[in-house]
């Protein structure tokens, strides 16, 4: 009778082996812990706003939280309410009311494609989510 070979001595499936070297580019994102959460903050932002046509709101949601996921990852911690804030100002979404159709164009579709919610964050840089007064790495 033959015994089962150990899970120590078998070779790892190729499933669950990683990569040394992280893959980067256009589509691929940034990972950072907790990037969920940044829906949830943003949802709760999102409602505080009026808008012209409001079945825009869930859209805008996915946006705003993509991009305060995006920023938080830039420095590798979880999404903050500042990190929400930061997204929404980027779009002007705070100091509009109540928020317009053209202001809202940008976020079209983004609820219903991650295609097009990966190209969204790849369109805005790094450097307008750190710039200013609202350093990324000031946020813990």
């Amino acid at each position: 009778m033959t015994t089962p070979t150990p899970e120590i001595g078998r070779r790892p499936k190729p499933g669950l082996e990683r990569s040394a070297h992280r893959v980067d580019g256009p589509g691929y994102g940034t990972p950072a812990p907790g990037e969920g959460y940044a829906l949830t903050i943003a949802e709760r932002e999102c409602a505080k706003l009026t808008f012209d046509h409001p079945h825009d709101l869930h859209d805008v949601i996915v946006g705003v939280g993509v991009i305060a996921a995006k920023r938080a990852s830039l420095v590798g911690r979880q999404p903050t309410l500042g990190d929400v804030h930061v997204a929404m100002d980027l779009f002007t979404l705070r100091t509009t009311s109540p928020v317009s159709r053209a202001t809202t164009r940008v976020f079209a579709g983004l609820s219903h494609s991650y295609v097009a919610q990966r190209r969204f964050a790849d369109a805005v840089s790094p450097d307008e989510l750190t710039a200013g007064g609202n350093d990324a790495a000031s946020q813990h």
